[in-house]
């Protein structure tokens, strides 16, 4: 497993999800939620302003697609977000099929005790941590880079 913390990162349309990785890649640990801007530009500064002091080794965004594998107008959007944030930080950018994150990170918060306007403010940073956790676990089992390279991504 290699050092360095990891930055997940979970789009949505109102906020933006972000997790933040121990120097060790163990554990994931939801960092905060960041306000999704009109122009991707925007988000993607408050993005780096909220890891400003952090040395990541690699960004993971969750590549929300359906459940039967096709691209769809969210997965644009993240794909956008993604391309824009590697332009503008030079650290590797990694896609990670999120498929039934949000779904999870729901369960989880009613399981808690949560309501769904409660959980509203934390969803994405969970749907954030579980993106982490899913990257961290493929690495780890693997011993490859987890996803995709935003490079080799083919929507």
């Amino acid at each position: 497993m290699r050092t360095g913390r990891r930055l997940a990162v979970d789009v949505g349309k109102v906020r933006i999800g972000l997790a933040l990785s121990d120097l060790h890649g163990i554990l994931a640990s939801p960092l905060q939620n960041v306000a999704r801007q009109t122009e991707n530009s925007a988000s993607v500064k408050l993005i780096l302003d909220a890891v400003a002091e952090q040395d990541l080794l690699e960004i993971y965004v969750g590549l929300p697609i359906s459940m039967a594998g096709s691209s769809t107008a969210s997965t644009q959007d993240a794909l956008g977000l993604a391309e824009e944030l590697a332009g503008a930080c030079d650290v590797s950018v990694r896609l990670i099929d999120e498929r039934l994150t949000t779904v999870s990170a729901s369960a989880a918060l009613r399981s808690s005790g949560k309501n769904s306007k409660d959980g509203r403010k934390v969803i994405d940073q969970i749907a954030a941590t579980m993106i982490l956790e899913q990257a961290l676990a493929m690495e780890k089992n693997s011993d490859r880079l987890p996803g995709i390279a935003l490079e080799d991504f083919d929507a």
